[in-house]
């Protein structure tokens, strides 16, 4: 029996992409989810994209936003959003682990948002080896305690992609649900294998893009006055970054 596992990430408010690709998921018959963090701020809900994760998800780990969040802020954009999330779910957002480790037919998985050294530490494909390797070793926030993995899956960069990191180690940013930039589509990872087995066999990996009502999200932001909606809906839009 192989086991499936859902790896979702980068939510950001955005519950239109989210129920899409909740849907997704409950269609295939997948019962395990792993999600990445950012589940607020930049979109419109962040309250429900918070009760929807906490109530679907088996593992969450923290984001850069979910950290940024939990504090006090002063910017009058992460202001509104922190306002809106209430004091219980910032401090859910803030009690989040930083990391969560599974073994999967044989590999060893590590889930984190950004980087094995900080939420706030961004790794893209074309760094140079020596960073990207630097992902697969043990830090002070994941802890020394675990064996390091071979295979790394995070988001934070919003833009999914497989990359193979010396002969035996992969790389998976599992893309952004609510705010893609790379293409329009809510994406998250399937993997497929046998969870918790020692004996190494292969493990599935799978990346599912899907479409959803951009101008639905755009709608609901310009509804309930959000700060930044129109940085926002160029970027759902396009798929392009708003400071790029």
């Amino acid at each position: 029996m192989i086991d499936k596992v859902a790896v979702i990430s980068d939510i950001h408010g955005n519950m239109p992409a989210l129920e899409v690709v909740l849907d997704n998921i409950r269609a295939r018959g997948i019962d395990q989810i792993i999600c990445l963090g950012d589940l607020a701020g930049k979109g419109p809900h962040s309250t429900e994209a918070v009760d929807t994760i906490r109530a679907c998800c088996d593992q969450v780990v923290l984001g850069n936003w979910d950290a940024l969040l939990a504090e006090t802020v002063s910017h009058p954009a992460l202001v509104w959003w922190h306002e809106q999330l209430g004091a219980e779910r910032r401090a859910y957002l803030g009690s989040l682990p930083f990391c969560y480790d599974l073994q999967i037919s044989g590999h060893q998985l590590r889930f984190f948002h950004a980087s094995q050294q900080s939420v706030y530490y961004r790794v893209f494909p074309r760094h140079e080896e020596a960073v990207l390797a630097a992902m697969f070793t043990n830090s002070e926030a994941t802890g020394y305690d675990q064996p390091e993995p071979d295979v790394v899956l995070y988001g934070d960069i919003h833009s999914a992609y497989l990359l193979p990191v010396g002969r035996f180690n992969k790389l998976i940013n599992v893309g952004s649900v609510g705010n893609p930039l790379d293409q329009t589509l809510a994406t998250y990872v399937v993997l497929s294998g046998k969870v918790g087995a020692s004996q190494r066999t292969n493990l599935d990996v799978e990346f599912v893009r899907l479409p959803y009502d951009v101008e639905k999200t755009i709608r609901q932001a310009e509804a309930v006055g959000m700060p930044e909606t129109e940085a926002l809906a160029k970027e759902l839009r396009t798929g392009v970054y708003r400071g790029a």
